[in-house]
């Protein structure tokens, strides 16, 4: 619990620390945002910052800093360095860079701030990536909340003409639709603050919960001699599993929704940087949290559930397990319909940003509902048809996660070497972005050439390759560099 006390304190630490020198880096100014430029009463609108704030980590949340940290605590305690170091370093800066990025280029989506600066024909190959990130986003957060629910109530009849989960899945993307059509102050600027308040009571509650318990789990410094509950390697895979709670690409498809509703750019910091860091807190909570089923001493939490045992390779059914044996009916309900909000929430606004992409793309105006549905039929065609792969598949959704986190780990390389360009051009501090650059780089490579999913090369010849991909980069962006400063 040692470790957990202090990552707690550094992450918030490095929100006061950090923040401040990445936001004086940006320089927020009292220029008009496109919130009040571009006001179309749909998408760009003036909220109150506290709402901004609870939406946007609501959006950003879903279930990757819960899923994501319990899987991610199977490696053992190096799961808290990445989350403390990933979360300040990497995943804020990505967070809050791109997030004012979006303000400054009139509330530009993710595709076109990437083209901005990489160039035209990455941000086609961008605006392809997004988007399809955007649909395994909606059949995930579909399906892992449709099966915590189903656990606790669904109607037989349904259960026994349609199968498992059906009922709760049509009920979820019915809302998806309705939410993704509408005004975003309609559903979302009213509703979802209310949801952000269960994610963070659920994660409040079992902090409490934690310094009561006291478990005896590893500490970090033990290091390698905790044994790991996976067969895969810490390098790339813990990088790969914990995504949201250290660093999302998702999040900068989430950020110009935001962005376009600011009414100054001095909100930025806490809106974004700020929303990443309490992303990061739930995720801390809820590794140390999995630390307690996987590894406490004498006895793991696993054997003193009822059903936990069989339930240790099934991140929802853990969610359920401990909110119910800690918090009791009322406590684990309320816990548990934040963990089912956020990925919902996550869910339509993933379709909604990839709604904004393809309308922007194809220059077609988002003012009229018929205009709207354009967009939105074939984006739903789509989504249900990967939802139901997934359904039909036993690996399905195991195999959906992990190549969601490489692509949500793969589209925050793009970003960040996007704004290291952005601050290359503009004379500013570019370090904070290329470090994090370099490193996720090297991350989704190597996954790519060790992962059984994709080329399944030796260790070592992968690893090279990885490490080749490094060299690459360096090589590439310090030529680019030197050519810029002597253009400049």
């Amino acid at each position: 619990m040692i470790t957990f006390i202090i990552s707690l304190v550094a992450l918030v630490a490095g929100y006061f620390i950090y923040g401040k020198v990445v936001e004086r880096i940006i320089g927020p100014d009292d220029r008009p945002t496109p919130a009040i430029t571009k006001a179309d009463g749909v998408d760009f609108i003036v909220l109150p910052p506290w709402k901004i704030f609870m939406i946007q980590f609501l959006n950003i949340a879903g279930t990757g800093p819960i899923f994501g940290a319990i899987m991610g605590a199977k490696f053992g305690p190096s799961a808290y360095l990445w989350i403390v170091l990933g979360c300040i370093f990497a995943g804020a800066v990505h967070d809050y860079l791109s997030g004012m990025l979006s303000v400054r280029l009139g509330g530009a989506n993710q595709p076109e701030i990437i083209g901005r600066f990489l160039g035209e024909k990455t941000k086609k190959v961008m605006l392809v990536f997004s988007v399809f990130l955007l649909m395994m986003v909606g059949a995930v957060f579909v399906f892992s909340p449709a099966k915590i629910l189903g656990d606790m109530w669904e109607p037989a009849a349904v259960t026994e003409n349609l199968g498992q989960y059906v009922f709760w899945i049509i009920i979820i993307f019915v809302y998806y639709i309705i939410a993704t059509m509408l005004p975003i102050d309609k559903i979302i600027g009213k509703v979802y603050p209310l949801f952000a308040f269960s994610l963070l009571f659920m994660a409040a509650a079992l902090l409490v919960m934690l310094l009561i318990k006291q478990p005896h789990i590893p500490e970090l410094w033990e290091g390698l001699s905790v044994p790991a509950l996976t067969s895969q390697s810490i390098f790339p895979y813990l990088f790969i599993t914990i995504a949201c709670g250290a660093i999302s690409g998702f999040h900068a498809t989430q950020s110009p929704l935001m962005a376009r509703c600011m009414k100054s750019e001095k909100q930025g910091r806490p809106i974004f940087y700020g929303a990443m860091i309490t992303e990061g807190i739930v995720a801390l909570i809820w590794a140390t949290v999995a630390m307690y089923f996987f590894y406490d001493s004498p006895v793991p939490g696993s054997e003193q559930i009822a059903g936990g045992a069989a339930a240790i390779n099934d991140a929802p059914s853990v969610v359920n397990l401990i909110c119910n044996d800690w918090l009791g009916v009322a406590g684990g309900i309320l816990a548990l319909l934040g963990v089912v909000a956020a990925p919902i929430t996550s869910g339509d606004t993933a379709f909604r940003s990839a709604r904004l992409i393809i309308a922007d793309f194809l220059k077609v105006e988002q003012r009229s509902i018929r205009k709207r549905l354009y967009v939105c039929i074939p984006m739903f065609a789509a989504a249900v048809a990967l939802l139901i792969w997934q359904m039909n598949d036993k690996e399905g959704f195991n195999i959906l996660w992990n190549w969601f986190g490489w692509s949500n780990q793969t589209l925050s390389v793009f970003m960040l070497w996007a704004v290291t360009v952005f601050l290359v051009q503009k004379k500013k501090p570019f370090i904070v972005t290329l470090i994090p650059a370099l490193f996720m780089t090297t991350v989704c490579s190597t996954f790519i050439f060790v992962s059984p999913q994709a080329f399944a090369w030796s260790g070592t010849l992968g690893y090279s390759l990885g490490a080749v991909v490094l060299v690459v980069a360096l090589v590439w962006f310090f030529a680019w560099f030197k050519k810029q400063t002597k253009t400049s």
